[in-house]
């Protein structure tokens, strides 16, 4: 077989599959020299795509010279990777053992009865995907349920099809079960200022100011407040795949870094929870490690 055969075949499956080979080169390209980049690069295809397609993953491996094991070993490491196409609506409860001692499994039971669906399949019509995972760093808050990326906290089997209804409709940051989705009112570590800034709301919350110095650029961040969620506003473009320094916009020191990352290697800076407690978060654009540290 050439390679000009081998070639062909790839283009044949990306376009039964609806992959656009050509959107594939510039993601590569965009983080190719960064650290973490192939996180990066995975996180930008499964954006588009909603999963990582085999074509893609074959072509990051030629382009980066990575042998394609390597690819699929990092592809099947992290679970906000999938392999295969996920619903529209992605729902995600956790079994750890804080959430399974509170009902846990009661709640997984009933959001397989009411979708049709065991954990890890996908509903015939492709609306949901259910998954469970051993842990979403809430532990204080559980049973914890994530729908399209927003956690639910304390979630109950009562409020499961609201939950799912309104996921459906694409309800944000809505409540489940009469109880909004936990917000966290967070503080400098340094010097106790309260960071919240209630002239400035993002999804329906006053939003979380820092200071931000990423690539030789400074100004302001702003974070939701929401936990679990990804959403900010910035003074300035902050691309994904790039590792900020935070600082508190009071006292001007940097925060405190509490690890690395165990999914991309960037620095976890810490916040201070108002009433006890840390939030520590990635530090790198698009990574969605967080951890929630009730005392």
């Amino acid at each position: 077989m050439t390679p000009g055969t081998v070639v062909q075949g790839n283009e044949d499956r990306s376009a039964a599959a609806g992959i656009e080979m050509d959107e594939v080169g510039p993601i590569i390209e965009k983080h190719r020299k960064q650290r973490g980049g192939l996180i990066a690069i995975l996180g930008d295809i499964q954006a588009r795509y909603g999963y990582l397609p085999e074509p893609a993953l074959r072509m990051v491996s030629g382009q980066l010279g990575h042998p394609l094991e390597e690819i699929y070993g990092v592809a099947t490491f992290y679970r906000s990777f999938s392999l295969a196409p996920r619903g529209k609506h992605h729902v995600c409860a956790c079994l750890g053992t804080a959430c399974h001692v509170r009902g846990a499994q009661r709640i997984v039971d009933e959001l397989e009865r009411k979708l049709g669906i065991q954990a890890g399949q996908t509903t015939p019509d492709g609306e949901f995907s259910l998954e469970t995972v051993n842990c979403l760093g809430a532990c204080a808050l559980g049973p914890v349920v994530v729908a399209d990326g927003h956690y639910h906290s304390k979630v109950r089997k009562s409020g499961v099809g609201d939950l799912l209804e309104r996921a459906a409709q694409g309800g944000g940051s809505a409540e489940a079960n009469g109880a909004p989705a936990f917000v966290l009112n967070a503080c400098c570590p340094r010097c106790q200022s309260r960071l919240e800034e209630s002239g400035h709301l993002i999804e329906n919350h006053p939003a979380i100011r820092l200071d931000a110095a990423c690539r030789g650029r400074h100004g302001w961040i702003r974070l939701s407040s929401v936990y679990g969620s990804r959403q900010i506003a910035s003074e300035f473009p902050i691309p994904a795949g790039s590792v900020v320094e935070f600082q508190c916009p009071h006292c001007h020191i940097a925060l405190p870094i509490s690890s690395r990352c165990w999914e991309c290697d960037a620095p976890v800076a810490s916040l201070q929870i108002a009433g006890g407690g840390k939030w520590n978060l990635c530090c790198r654009r698009g990574c969605p490690q967080h951890l929630l540290e009730i005392s």
